[in-house]
């Protein structure tokens, strides 16, 4: 048999003179060898391939660094062994983060007697006092890499150890000592660790901190953990043009923790039930095993507007979720269904972890030993024992929390059947083809649908009352043209309560009609047509009722709004007939513009004014109304960049305090020319 691996070795049944004819016929000609392949030691590799220790260079990574290094302080802190951690940004880029723990260890290590452990902590990747559990119970920093990455991707780094009485020093230049660790003399009110340093501009380019978003990690961290307290300083150059709410200097502490910045978040915005639920517990465990591991949360639901989900673990943002996010999930889930069972609600067995979550604000910190993150950067949890832990603990104080008040329980219960059967009408209106010539369907309120199947084209018409809607069916174009009526005026989202929105069916009919969802739940995809027209009366009772939809439409699609869906049809007020001629005026001002212009003579000039649509002939509301060849549409708009402008407009005059439109209309009574009653 060959020696496959011999230099003579040829492949089975190969000949020698294939071989020959295979050779390459210039020795010149490169070659890949033991030669080309490179060991890279030390720090090397980080410096070589930033982005596989923190995922790029850009802004993200670079504020990654500064994570890092707060991290190993806020470790501490959790520990029991520091109080306070300061964090500064100077007018030279450097940031400094002192804490006054225990201090990196200064002694020489064993392994490398030369050398101090603090210098193989920050120049050696692998190395820190975190992988047997004795120095942290739980920590943030898991592979001994973020130290050294710092060191590595940054220009310059000095750190000073406070330890024992007695000041060390030491300065390092792209991840190497620019000397030896040096002893700086006795200190007695200090002790911990400062760390120094900027981010190298070769690896980073231009980047440099955002004041913005370091203060907001300061704060975040604060909140997490109670127990410490970040001072926050900035060079006061460095924030022009920032926003205003980023100070120069700040004292950071919460001692009602996930609870005070749920809090902060949500600020006023109505919640169902009315009160935020947050709690602490400590997570079960044997000995060493169950030191420092504990579970915090605060969840509300909100009655309009998304939710969001903001989980930690051991202080780490895992923006990307993960198991501990699920076991959240899975334990709200039982707790409902169970409270429904228990109050004999048989509807409460249709929730879902969907409806659980809609609307849900919520903060979840969990702190156990050893977590399992996916990747260097952190961003989801994957520890398969997170999932349990979260959910048993936080299923117990759950049960209590729901018969410790039995009404905001069965409130928030109803919430969420009722997201549930919104859920279920949506997907059937989602799955439910537009009826054909072979099959009809049952369809949303007194929804006439138009024949074509896409919505590209495609128009409905929303008209006030059966009289109207019997017109525009007649007047309409079958093939792109669909009319929804709606009973009188349609609920003020502006000022009612969630509860009665999701109780108001004219409302439901609608949203099943657009078939692209409201709220949270908005999907423009599935939008099933491409205009959403208001065709009301042209009187004072039409302009209301097109006022209460334009603002549900502006509060609970407003995306519909900002795509230029939405549209109000403009019908005339009067006809003017002479003989054969026949025009329509809009108002009263067009109406005499034309008797001066558009009609000579003496003859007799017939002026008839509709009363309302349901009047109008359905030749004519076609003629001016709906035919896209002659009609006028006026666009609803809604520029993001009078936003604020438009939300305190809408506020004012359909809100919930009275007085606000009283005086809106004081401001502007004197401009009144006519009223219309």
């Amino acid at each position: 048999m060959n020696d496959l691996f011999s230099p003579n070795a040829q492949p089975p049944n190969a000949k020698s003179s294939d071989a020959k004819s295979r050779a390459p016929k210039d020795s010149a000609e490169p070659s890949y060898s033991a030669k080309d392949i490179e060991v890279l030691e030390g720090l090397e590799p980080v410096r070589r391939r930033p982005g596989m220790y923190i995922g790029g260079t850009d802004e993200a990574a670079l504020h990654h660094l500064a994570a890092e290094i707060l991290d190993n302080a806020m470790d501490e802190a959790v520990a029991g062994h520091a109080s306070l951690i300061e964090v500064q940004l100077g007018a030279d880029h450097f940031l400094t983060v002192r804490d006054n723990g225990r201090g990196i260890p200064v002694d020489p290590h064993p392994k490398f007697r030369h050398r101090s452990a603090l210098e193989v902590i920050l120049t050696t990747l692998h190395a820190g006092g975190k992988f047997g559990g004795k120095a942290y119970a739980t920590s943030g920093g898991l592979n001994g890499v973020g130290s050294s990455v710092v060191n590595a991707l940054s220009e310059s780094l000095e750190v000073e150890v406070a330890r024992e009485r007695m000041l060390w020093k030491q300065s390092y230049a792209r991840g190497k000592p620019l000397g030896p660790l040096v002893q700086a003399g006795a200190v007695q009110n200090r002790r911990g660790t400062t760390i120094r340093f900027r981010p190298d501009r070769e690896i980073f380019g231009a980047e440099h901190f955002s004041p913005a978003r370091l203060y907001r990690l300061c704060r975040s961290k604060a909140y997490l953990f109670r127990g410490v307290r970040i001072r926050w300083t900035c060079a006061p150059t460095l924030l022009t043009g920032a926003s205003a709410e980023i100070p120069a200097e700040a004292d950071l502490h919460f001692p009602g923790g996930l609870a005070d910045s749920l809090g902060a978040e949500i600020a006023a915005e109505p919640c169902i039930g009315g009160q935020i639920w947050a709690g602490e517990t400590a997570l079960p465990g044997n000995g060493a095993a169950a030191s420092g591991k504990k579970l915090e949360w605060a969840l509300a639901w909100l009655e309009r507007g998304e939710g969001f989900l903001h989980s930690y673990c051991n202080t780490i943002p895992t923006p990307q979720g993960g198991t501990h996010e699920a076991g959240l999930r899975a334990s709200l889930l039982k707790g409902f269904r169970a409270w429904g069972e228990q109050r004999g609600n048989r509807r409460a067995g249709q929730i879902t972890a969907e409806d659980v979550s809609a609307g849900l604000a919520a903060k979840l910190s969990l702190f156990i030993r050893e977590p399992q993150f996916q990747g260097q950067t952190k961003e989801k949890l994957t520890s398969p024992e997170a999932a349990r832990l979260v959910e048993a603990a936080l299923r117990d104080h759950l049960d209590h929390f729901l018969a410790g008040d039995p009404a905001r329980a069965d409130t928030l219960l109803a919430h969420l059947i009722e997201r549930a059967e919104e859920r279920k009408r949506l997907r059937e209106a989602r799955d439910t083809p537009r009826k054909t010539a072979t099959r009809r369907l049952r369809l949303p309120g007194k929804l006439t649908d138009c024949a074509r199947e896409s919505a590209e084209g495609t128009e409905i018409f929303l008209v006030e009352g059966d009289s109207a809607g019997g017109s525009a069916k007649q007047a309409r174009d079958r093939e792109t043209q669909a009319v929804l009526p709606l009973r009188g005026k349609i609920l003020n989202v502006a000022s009612a309560s969630a509860d009665k929105l999701r109780q108001n069916q004219e409302l439901k009919d609608l949203i099943e009609a657009l078939g692209c969802g409201a709220g949270a739940r908005f999907d423009a995809a599935k939008l099933r047509y491409g205009r959403v027209i208001i065709m009301t009366d042209a009187d004072v009772d039409g302009a209301h009722i097109a006022s209460l939809l334009m603002t549900f439409f502006y509060r609970e699609l407003p995306e519909l709004v900002r795509r230029g869906h939405l549209h109000l049809a403009q019908p005339p007020l009067y006809r003017l007939t002479q003989g054969a001629k026949s025009l329509y005026a809009m108002d009263d001002a067009e109406r005499d513009r034309l008797l001066k212009t558009a009609f000579k003579g003496n003859a007799r000039v017939e002026i008839s004014r509709f009363k309302g649509l349901g009047e109008m002939p359905a030749q004519v509301l076609r003629q001016t109304t709906m035919d896209p060849a002659r009609r006028t549409l006026l666009k609803v708009v809604a520029p993001p960049e009078t936003q604020e402008a438009t939300e305190d407009l809408v506020e004012r005059l359909m809100g919930r305090k009275p007085e606000l439109r009283f005086q809106f209309i004081q401001e502007r009574a004197g401009s009144v020319d006519a009223l219309d009653i």
